[in-house]
């Protein structure tokens, strides 16, 4: 590997110091920030913006609308911004947009997104396991763990501080609320909403996610709050609407409550476990 190769980046117009290897392939439009290691091998497209502190790994492909943000660690055989794998791609100039701070482990794929006016976007500090599958138009928030072949499909919505496990599978369009787990093999077609545990096949409700609510500091009177919500949501002889109406009515009002209510009314495709 070439040390302290100087380059003129096009995005700070100055000359920096980094340290990119000769064996790479970089575009010369490509715009690459300050502190940026990139091994031999690396394929990277002109339409590109890679931040401060980035390291890219051998074999990574970089495609064009990717945008970068700072202290990403990108690793072996990687792609980000594939053409999508939707059958309405024309060739757009869509984006995928990455954050800070993310840890994108080895055959990892993220789409770009299906239209020109459309984006993938991906948040800071996520932490994608080998073999991780990100869909076209998928929006990813922070802080998340996804599992080991864990598949996103296209248009789905994830919130913060989720976990996937190994080999979970997600069905276009759905959305996963903040700190819920999904436990491996888990395959889902519907909403899984914030807080609780969803697991097996066909996929149901199990539980609140206590362990990591501690674990953020959520104090037990709120964690009854949020388990009596879904008693009253998965377990009431109701229909989803109606128990949305008794958790209104019978579960003292709480950020962490309300959250539950407005995730479960935005639902388009219904949640997980409910007719």
């Amino acid at each position: 590997m070439q040390k302290n190769k100087i380059i003129t980046s096009e995005h700070s117009k100055q000359t920096i110091m980094n340290k990119i290897s000769d064996k790479a392939h970089i575009d010369p439009n490509a715009r690459i920030g300050k502190n940026v290691t990139i091994y031999p091998f690396a394929y990277i497209e002109g339409d590109v913006v890679i931040g401060d502190n980035c390291i890219i790994y051998p074999y990574v492909s970089i495609m064009n609308g990717t945008r970068m943000g700072s202290g990403n660690r990108i690793f072996q055989n990687t792609v980000l911004g594939a053409d999508p794998q939707d059958f309405n791609f024309r060739g757009d100039k869509s984006r995928l947009i990455i954050g800070n701070d993310n840890y994108i482990r080895e055959n990892v794929v993220i789409n770009r997104a299906t239209f020109s006016d459309g984006k993938t976007v991906i948040g800071n500090k996520n932490f994608f396991m080998e073999g991780v599958h990100i869909s076209h138009d998928t929006k990813i928030g922070h802080a998340n763990v996804l599992g080991y072949g864990t598949k996103i499909a296209g248009n789905c919505e994830i919130g913060n501080r989720v976990i996937f496990s190994s080999g979970v599978i997600a069905n276009p369009g759905t959305r996963v609320g903040d700190v819920a787990m999904i436990q491996s093999g888990t395959r889902f077609s519907k909403d899984v909403p914030p807080f609780i545990i969803a697991s097996d096949n066909p996929v149901h409700y199990g539980g609140v996610n206590t362990t990591v609510l501690r674990n953020y500091g959520v104090d037990d009177k709120t964690l009854a709050h949020i388990a009596n919500a879904y008693r009253l949501i998965f377990h009431g002889q109701t229909s989803l609407f109606d128990a949305i109406n008794q958790v209104e009515e019978q579960v003292p009002d709480d950020k962490l409550v309300r959250e539950i209510i407005d995730f479960v009314r935005a639902s388009r495709l219904g949640v997980i476990g409910k007719m």
